[in-house]
């Protein structure tokens, strides 16, 4: 199992596979992928994560032994697994909201997904179809999160849409919309190869950071009223405030992006003259099933966002390819 020690030191370490509980399901993991949060760990600026710990949440892996009460999967099924720990009792878990969850907690912290076999409750594994890869499959833990930030934006056919931020989830919430049938979608990042990629996906206008005023282009490609929708999935001020002035008046932002700094907005009193709604989003509520229906029926196409694959004994070297911007990495899998 991987843990990660402290900034950009990371060991693999041994250790015993946990006894299963009735409920319990026992996953030989295939595939795990690097998660922009793991970055930030990695560098040693994730605001909610402190080292040392377990890390690693996004895994597929083959079923290959239950608890005496799981009825659900049987040993030999494919599935990717919700990397979550709830309380069950709280307000918001008695009401289904497990995401509000006033103790939720990413597995991750206590049960890494670097490592071999990983362990979760029932309830939180989901059956992949036979023909998507377990490449496909670790990828549904970050689809579900664009998923849930789309049903947060209330999208619908024919909405106007701005992403500010061109990696992995910026590409997701790009295929999810272009899936619902908006129009135009524009799309603002850093790296050349990844708006390369988005153009593939379905936007209709990709603007290079730095070389164009996204604000402007939204403005432009919407008669001057801005768009209906814009996520912001970047984490910095700069995308924030371009995610507000790049609405419409009565038009809705979605953050998801991890600020690791201190957030320092425009002066919001116009914007929130013209009723424009800031709405966060955290994780995910019932987005698997989703994520992976959307997958299956070829409305979204994962394929071309796995750009490498690497042993888990180079772990390192999949940190630092995903955290330099020149590698071309969009979503780097680690196999044990």
């Amino acid at each position: 199992m991987a843990v990660m020690t402290g900034p950009k030191s990371v060991e693999l370490r041994q250790v015993e596979v946990p006894e299963l509980q009735d409920d319990d399901v026992l996953v030989q993991v295939k595939s795990s992928a690097v998660c922009g949060s793991d970055v930030h760990m990695y560098k040693g600026k994730h605001p909610f994560a402190s080292l040392p710990c377990t890390f690693g949440h996004e895994v597929s892996g083959e079923v290959v032994q239950i608890g005496k009460k799981v009825n659900r999967v049987k040993v030999g099924d494919r599935v990717c697994v919700e990397p979550l720990t709830i309380c069950e009792h709280c307000y918001y878990c008695l009401r289904g909201e497990y995401a509000y969850c006033e103790n939720l907690k990413l597995k991750y912290k206590s049960v890494g997904g670097f490592c071999d076999y990983y362990v979760a409750s029932e309830k939180w594994v989901h059956k992949l179809g036979s023909e998507m890869s377990y490449n496909e499959g670790c990828l549904m833990e970050p689809l579900a999160v664009a998923v849930h930030a789309v049903g947060r934006s209330r999208l619908t056919m024919g909405s106007s849409v701005a992403i500010l931020g061109d990696g992995a989830i910026g590409l997701m919430l790009l295929a999810v919309a272009k899936g619902l049938g908006v129009h135009p979608i524009i799309i603002t990042g850093a790296s050349g190869k990844n708006l390369e990629l988005a153009k593939s996906l379905g936007a209709t206008t990709t603007v290079r950071s730095g070389e164009a005023d996204p604000v402007e282009e939204a403005k432009k490609q919407t008669n001057g009223l801005g768009v209906d929708v814009s996520f912001e999935a970047v984490g910095l001020s700069l995308t924030f405030n371009q995610a507000i002035l790049s609405l419409k008046s009565g038009g809705r932002a979605v953050i998801l992006g991890l600020f690791t700094e201190e957030l320092v907005p425009t002066d919001l009193t116009p914007e929130l003259r013209r009723e424009k709604e800031i709405v966060g989003t955290t994780s995910y509520c019932w987005d698997f099933e989703t994520a992976i229906d959307l997958v299956q029926n070829g409305v979204v196409n994962l394929k071309p966002l796995i750009t490498h694959e690497l042993p888990l004994g180079e772990l390192k070297t999949a940190l630092e390819t995903k955290s330099d911007l020149s590698s071309g990495a969009v979503k780097v899998i680690v196999h044990p």
